[in-house]
């Protein structure tokens, strides 16, 4: 998964190219552009580093880019692809930039989960399907409860150094992270119009126009409703309520129970440090 990341603002975004990050940026003065691969530790070491020599303060980090119910892969490393994208390459890259992030006195952490998180919690035993049968969606539900398990644990260790971290729910949206859905498969959720285009036919509360799915997102980053708060699941512009339901039951909003779990991010955090060889030491 390649990123592209903004810096100098106290936010930013990600593009998977440098064109469509240009694009994006054209609105945003005195942007800068920085290539990295969140696959790839020595390119998120590489531009952790380039930021650190700048002896900026970062006061916003929204670790969002991200795979989605792809087929069997894993990194060099041998980690199954969605875990080491979507988590230790996050982990690693706000471990890198941790520095930063204390300059700022006050930054905030966002980690774009999903309500996919349902579909599992880490599997411990084998969190990179090297023992066990592979399953596209479980192994994007347990990426996306690590994000969230990831939040939790930082926000407890980052808070003495004021900086606070959130998890995030942005809702159901049509974009680019379906590319490895079928046709089918997206129809038969409501996800291909009558002319075969990938759009919702209508829109929900859960179902979101891009826009509406990055308010939640910004809302954790900027939004005076959350000072003194932290290591909360947010979704709708809100704070979630904790939802005990089976693994797999889709349309309840809310966080599950495994993925709030202040012991189980404990044990995920210890995981990260080893999977990725980064003393992540707060």
């Amino acid at each position: 998964m390649e990123g592209i990341c903004e810096g100098r603002r106290p936010s930013g975004r990600a593009a998977r190219s440098r064109n469509k990050a240009k694009v994006a940026m054209e609105a945003v003065p005195e942007a800068e552009l920085g290539e990295l691969d969140l696959a790839d530790p020595d390119s998120i070491d590489a531009f952790a580093h380039r930021f650190e020599e700048s002896c900026r303060p970062l006061h916003i980090l929204v670790n969002c880019a991200g795979i989605m119910a792809i087929p069997e892969q894993h990194d060099r490393r041998g980690y199954e692809l969605q875990f080491a994208t979507n988590h230790l390459g996050h982990f690693q890259l706000t471990a890198r930039l941790w520095p930063a992030l204390k300059r700022a006195n006050g930054a905030r952490v966002v980690s774009v989960s999903s309500g996919g998180h349902r579909l599992g919690n880490i599997n411990f035993k084998d969190p990179n399907y090297l023992h066990r049968p592979y399953n596209k969606w479980e192994a994007y539900g347990q990426s996306k409860t690590a994000n969230a398990l990831f939040a939790l644990e930082l926000d407890t260790r980052g808070k003495p150094h004021h900086v606070r971290a959130f998890s995030v729910h942005p809702g159901t949206i049509v974009t680019e992270l379906s590319r490895h859905l079928s046709n089918e498969e997206l129809s038969a959720s409501g996800v291909i119009d009558v002319q075969g285009r990938r759009t919702f036919s209508e829109l929900t509360v859960g179902r979101k126009t891009v826009p509406e799915g990055a308010a939640t997102i910004v809302w954790c980053a900027v939004s005076n409703q959350l000072e003194g708060k932290g290591g909360v699941y947010c979704q709708n512009i809100d704070i979630a309520s904790l939802v005990p339901i089976e693994v797999g039951k889709p349309g309840v909003p809310g966080v599950c129970p495994w993925a709030a779990d202040e012991q189980i991010a404990k044990r995920l955090w210890s995981l990260s440090e080893e999977l990725t060889g980064v003393s992540f030491t707060i």
